[in-house]
């Protein structure tokens, strides 16, 4: 197989990755926020999952923006 067509599948699969973890990031942070009454929920846990939902959408916007080397 050619470099090029692996470099596409390499830069497909990075963007999917990044694509899906932005989701999951969002619905992490979606539930963490909207938790039954949230601190209740959640105690001191609260700020970490917050936190680490915050991390895998930064984590995925970074990922759809950066391009594998060629």
């Amino acid at each position: 197989m050619s470099e090029e067509g692996d470099t596409f599948w390499v830069s497909l699969a990075e963007r999917l990755f990044g694509l899906f973890l932005i989701i999951i990031g969002a619905v992490m942070l979606y539930f963490t926020a909207t938790s039954s009454s949230g601190t209740d929920s959640l105690g001191p846990f609260g700020v970490l999952f917050g936190a680490l939902s915050v991390i895998l959408v930064l984590l995925g916007i970074f990922l759809l923006l950066v391009k594998p080397p060629e």
